[in-house]
């Protein structure tokens, strides 16, 4: 009885529920889900399209999805280790060394094609295992170890070409890089999308994914839970290194040859565009489909100023200040579910008759109502 009139006494009135709602709606839309980033996306090639005609032509169109496919690729695993709570900064050198590897042991080192692939690959996710290793076992920010193997998988580079591109590769290489499969596009564009799916499901839909978010959002929970977040950290850097070795190898074929200009600037592009499709830097938020969304929103806005005539110096500019105002949203967002915890722990307290302090300081769920808990959803 006592409870019950405790809870009638703090019972919300039509204005506090009105703004709650409100709250909330606003939240949603902070959020920038996969729906609202499309929606936007699709916004924005309409008023290029409005300036420009010629930007929705299908030879530009085709431009834009296959130029987005390779650091698309990568994006994929970025967004494993971003939900993870890490990144990678040294994915565009890793691109680069595991092109360049291969293409040596397919030239000078005189391996089949399938060697080669299967070199590049092992170097890739080699340079992903040390970083996980150095960052989860030495304790090292992903920062300044990511940071370092960006700058030592570079000077590798130049030192295995001296400078110079790696070439002639075998044709059977030229011809699957350069081929077009499907409306025009290459393996690069359909490869995204199978590994788009692959680990969006994977994420959504598997103990692996919801121990990933487990991991980003709270370490300690997690490991007090029983997952293993070293491990899955770890993991999430091969996947991110091996991915990174694909798009540097699919870029080799398209280019005929292995050239020490493969990946420079992916690394920012990759994390800009993840951010902007809404998978968090703090860990714990994103979705793989966000993700490359995100990479397909910068680059249809590069593209779009390139077609409307804007210099391509103010290409950096636009992309600069969309990564931060994603960011901005970001702690935007965390700050609003911040807010509708502490009001569903000051309803907890009312409802149990105890000081809003006790009942912040005990951890337990709100023992809400039927009709409140739909309201919460």
């Amino acid at each position: 009885m006592l409870r019950d009139h405790a809870a009638n006494e703090v019972a919300p009135s039509p204005t506090r529920d009105s703004l709650r709602r409100f709250a909330r709606a606003a939240r949603r839309v902070i959020a920038l889900s996969e729906a609202g980033i499309l929606g936007f996306l699709v916004l924005l090639a309409l008023v290029f399209y409005a300036i420009e005609p010629l930007f929705l032509s299908s030879s530009n169109l085709r431009a834009i999805l296959v130029a987005m496919s390779f650091v698309g690729i990568i994006a994929v695993g970025q967004t494993l280790l971003l939900v993870g709570g890490e990144f990678d900064l040294s994915v565009g050198s890793n691109a680069g060394l595991s092109a360049v590897c291969s293409g040596w042991l397919m030239t000078s080192g005189g391996a089949s094609v399938t060697l080669g692939i299967a070199g590049g690959l092992a170097v890739g996710a080699g340079v992903g295992l040390v970083n996980g290793l150095v960052v989860v076992r030495l304790g090292i920010p992903a920062f300044i170890a990511t940071l370092g193997m960006y700058y030592t998988a570079a000077g590798v580079t130049q030192i295995i070409t001296n400078g110079y591109p790696i070439y002639p590769l075998p044709a059977s290489v030229s011809t699957i890089g350069q081929s077009q499969v499907l409306f025009g596009l290459g393996w690069s564009f359909v490869i995204l999308i199978v590994l788009g799916v692959f680990f969006d499901v994977a994420l959504r839909r598997t103990t692996f994914g919801r121990n990933l978010y487990a991991t980003g959002g709270n370490r300690e929970i997690a490991r007090l839970v029983g997952i293993n977040t070293d491990t899955y950290k770890i993991v999430s850097f091969v996947i991110t290194g091996t991915l990174a070795a694909v798009a540097g190898m699919l870029v080799m074929g398209s280019l005929g040859s292995a050239t020490t200009s493969v990946g420079q600037g992916w690394e920012l592009a990759v994390i800009a565009g993840v951010v902007v499709g809404g998978v968090s830097l703090f860990g714990g938020i994103g979705t793989v489909l966000a993700g490359v969304i995100g990479i397909l929103l910068l680059q249809v806005v590069q593209s779009g100023l390139v077609v409307v005539g804007v210099s391509a110096n103010w290409q950096q500019v636009a992309v600069g200040t969309i990564m931060v105002l994603a960011v901005g949203l970001d702690l935007l967002r965390r700050r609003l579910q911040s807010g509708e915890a502490q009001s569903a722990r000051r309803r907890l307290a009312a409802r149990r008759n105890l000081p809003p302090r006790v009942a912040l300081s005990t951890g337990d769920a709100p023992d809400m109502s039927y009709t409140d808990q739909k309201e919460e959803q």
